[in-house]
């Protein structure tokens, strides 16, 4: 418009004061239309930078990690404890944080305040769709570990009929997984669920307040060991090999792009954390114990320990086929309304890149990587 007006017939001024007028309103005219060209510019930089994707930035300053004080999270607990994690990191500080389950944790992730997190495989996904892609799945770290353990007079599943059960948290993995299978069963609305945190669980049961719960060890084991009950459901018997993902790790794309060279390190932290606690099974319950006893202030017994590492595998395979039965199961759930498209949730190309240095082979899933 700035333009067109200076286009625009003037009249020939008169007089001096005429001239004056003349010259102050055509000055202001041409810095009107220089103050507007510069503000669409800059309003063109601003979104050309926001639509830019995050460069690298180099190493970290410093990296959040969360995790839960479970068993089924043990190779964040050993990478704490036995330094795997700062050693790789290097100078970056490493600061961590703990959660009772998944929800509270990926809303951490989405407020800002946690880079990278060990989480379970349903709040994983329900990350990636909450962020719409701002959540990325990076490597796996436990399969199996969750069971559905229940009072011991409970002899059947269609006994659960009218009884109390007690998930971690809501829409959190094993609050999923219970839902499912109660609707595989036709027990939707003929079981109650309630979600506490898994110390509560324990206290309940003893009570007599709960009649069982679906849980990830230590606490389904802890239930069993401690309080008399029994396993009703065990679920690695509903995956195909026994094998479901129960613990993964994700990031903030953010944070991927800005300091891949940090993520990488965590990985490498993790990995060697696994390959420790393999080649020294002992020594890793014993780690696992003093990491439990420091964040939830109990240590477990050595036969609930050993039941609980029974039942569970360290790897940084994400059990990625499964992924899309997982976006399946949260619908069936009533978590969300449809599955999501999973194309992009992953970027293994960091975990990939830790595993060819060390001669393993690489994971592929191309239904979830770009």
């Amino acid at each position: 418009m700035g333009a067109r007006a200076n286009l625009a017939p003037t009249p020939t001024p008169k007089g001096d004061a005429d001239v004056r007028t003349h010259h102050r309103t055509r000055f202001l005219a041409s810095a009107l239309a220089a103050l507007t060209v510069v503000g669409v510019l800059a309003g063109c930089s601003r979104a050309d930078s926001s639509a830019a994707p995050a460069a690298n930035q180099g190493t970290a300053g410093e990296v959040r990690l969360g995790f839960f004080p479970n068993v089924t999270h043990a190779p964040a607990l050993i990478g704490v404890k036995k330094d795997f994690f700062k050693t790789e990191l290097g100078s970056t500080k490493l600061t961590t944080q703990t959660f009772n389950a998944g929800p509270d944790e990926v809303n951490a992730l989405l407020g800002g305040s946690l880079d990278i997190a060990f989480i379970g495989s349903g709040p994983a996904i329900n990350a990636f769709t909450k962020s719409k892609g701002s959540i990325q799945l990076i490597s796996g770290a436990v399969s199996g570990g969750a069971q559905l353990v229940v009072k011991p007079d409970i002899t059947g599943v269609d006994q659960l009929k009218g009884k109390t059960i007690a998930t971690p948290q809501l829409a959190n993995t094993q609050d999923v997984a219970l839902k499912k299978f109660l609707a595989g069963k036709q027990l939707t609305d003929q079981v109650k669920i309630t979600n506490l945190d898994n110390s509560k669980t324990l206290d309940a049961f003893k009570k007599g307040e709960l009649d069982g719960g679906w849980l990830p060890e230590p606490w389904s084991s802890r239930l069993v060991l401690d309080a008399g009950a029994k396993v009703l459901v065990d679920e690695k018997t509903l995956w195909p090999g026994g094998r479901f993902p129960t613990t993964v790790v994700i990031v903030r794309s953010e944070f991927l792009q800005q300091h891949p060279d940090t993520v990488k390190a965590v990985l490498r932290g993790e990995l060697a954390a696994i390959d420790w606690a393999k080649a020294n099974p002992a020594d890793a319950k014993t780690v696992v114990n003093g990491a439990l006893k420091e964040l939830a202030g109990s240590t477990l017994s050595a036969a609930v320990l050993d039941r609980a590492f029974s039942g569970i595998e360290l790897a940084t395979d994400p059990v990625a086929k499964e992924f899309p039965q997982l976006a399946q199961d949260s619908v069936t759930a009533g978590v969300v309304k449809s599955a999501v498209a999973l194309k992009g949730f992953a970027d293994f190309g960091p975990l990939n890149e830790v595993l060819k240095a060390k001669n393993l082979p690489a994971v592929e899933a191309p239904e979830l990587t770009k």
